[in-house]
């Protein structure tokens, strides 16, 4: 049995290689750049060159991995196919595990980015010794991955886990990207606070330090709360509230054992888990009050550490 697993998560900037021992140790971290061109179908082909360049570094060779998982930015099938993906020029369904186990001669295994990044959570991050987990990555968009006893809900169609696509603005919603409206990415992601800043900021009476940015990011608001504006600190706990329900809507569902909150937005750190966990605590169930709300710790690695231990795992 392959004492080596690499978990790789495939960006539409980068795609990041993690090498690792089956009991947890990284041996070396390394990326590459991704090729979308011409329909992303240079992408798995470059897959496949960095792992087997990387084993002949290490003088390893393929008996001594035993799998790779691989995260795509996509719905993925239980067997193994990514339904679309925009981010990497993907615009019809790609077998990516039958393609990599052709081209590696490995075990390969494959899931969604945010659902691999909950696993590395889990595994090594801010679930660590938990078996149900659901994160929340609040960046551009807002992602999704959600881990039950262990395991991936991959669904029936491969989009389990897609909470930035929760209907959550009932009434005069934004249009997502989805196509869809009143989606929470379009009210919890960094885009969507921007958009909610700039759009009620003018009919804002008193004075703000926002009224004073040239180039609005969703930083400077959470940096105003913590500062004490009223205006951010306002905006702020409305974006509480739509996590906070979401949240307590998934906890019914699902029943995790914690939430936890990634992406760039995540960066405001207690500002924003207060806000949210105070709403929580409104919304929820009374059998599921309570349950903790962690800040991710892996970063970037969350989906290359998941990668690492759905192979590990063999499933």
């Amino acid at each position: 049995m392959g004492k080596y697993v690499f978990g790789v998560d495939v960006g539409g900037t980068s795609i990041k290689f993690g090498l690792f021992q089956v009991t947890g140790e990284l041996v070396e971290k390394f990326s590459i750049d991704t090729n979308a061109k011409e329909g992303g179908r240079h992408l798995l082909p470059d897959v496949s060159q960095a792992i087997l360049n990387k084993l002949v570094g290490h003088g390893l060779t393929l008996d001594d991995v035993k799998g790779v998982g691989v995260g795509v930015p996509s719905p993925v099938t239980d067997a193994g196919v990514a339904l679309i993906g925009p981010n990497i020029n993907w615009k019809e369904p790609v077998p990516v595990k039958e393609i990599l186990m052709n081209l590696l001669q490995l075990p390969v295994y494959v899931a969604n980015d945010a659902n691999l990044a909950a696993l590395g959570e889990l595994w090594l991050g801010a679930a660590k010794g938990k078996t149900s987990v659901v994160l929340l990555t609040l960046g551009t968009g807002v992602g999704g991955g959600i881990v039950v006893d262990g395991k991936i809900v991959n669904g029936a169609g491969g989009a389990g886990g897609e909470v930035g696509h929760l209907v959550t603005v009932t009434k005069d919603g934004a249009l997502c990207g989805c196509g869809k409206f009143g989606c929470l990415e379009t009210v919890a992601s960094a885009t969507g606070i921007i958009r909610l800043a700039k759009a009620q900021l003018s009919n804002f009476k008193g004075e703000s330090v926002l009224k004073r940015v040239d180039h609005m990011q969703a930083k400077d608001v959470f940096d105003g709360a913590i500062a004490d504006d009223a205006f951010c600190l306002e905006l702020v706990n409305q974006v509480g509230d739509y996590l906070g329900m979401t949240c307590a809507n998934l906890a019914v569902t699902i029943n995790p054992e914690v939430f936890i909150l990634g992406g760039g937005v995540s960066q405001a750190g207690d500002v924003l888990l207060d806000a949210v966990s105070t709403h929580y605590e409104a919304y929820a169930f009374s059998s599921v009050k309570g349950t903790p709300f962690n800040l991710a710790t892996l970063g970037n690695d969350a989906g290359m550490v998941g990668g690492a231990y759905l192979a590990m795992c063999g499933e």
